[in-house]
């Protein structure tokens, strides 16, 4: 994690050939920012964040995201809303995605 406040979030994807990776961007008290980077055909489990809302935001690429009973295509450009409690995760990579990825608070270090 890079301890500036302007990066440019293109310069920490990485790309697993097994599974997706993430690279941390910023993490302060009251926010978390990453990044999720996807090969297709890769995914993320369904999960929640309790009392910590989230929000995807697709910068490159197309994925199959699930919020709650809701799943759709997010494509480059997409803000995909995920509310505390809620149980979310990408589906599945259709192609090559990065997605910018927040959370207020952030998750706790293990």
């Amino acid at each position: 994690m890079q301890d500036a406040r302007f990066i440019h979030a293109g310069d920490a994807a990485a790309f697993g050939p097994t599974k997706a990776t993430k690279a941390d961007l910023f993490r302060g008290e009251s926010l978390f920012v990453g990044l999720n980077c996807f090969e297709p055909g890769q995914s993320q489990r369904i999960h929640s964040h309790a009392g910590a809302d989230k929000f995807y935001l697709v910068m490159s690429g197309k994925a199959r995201i699930t919020v709650g009973a809701e799943t759709a295509v997010a494509e480059a450009g997409t803000v995909v809303w995920c509310p505390a409690d809620v149980p979310h995760g990408v589906e599945e990579a259709l192609e090559r995605t990065v997605i910018l990825v927040a959370i207020a608070p952030p998750p706790e270090t293990r």
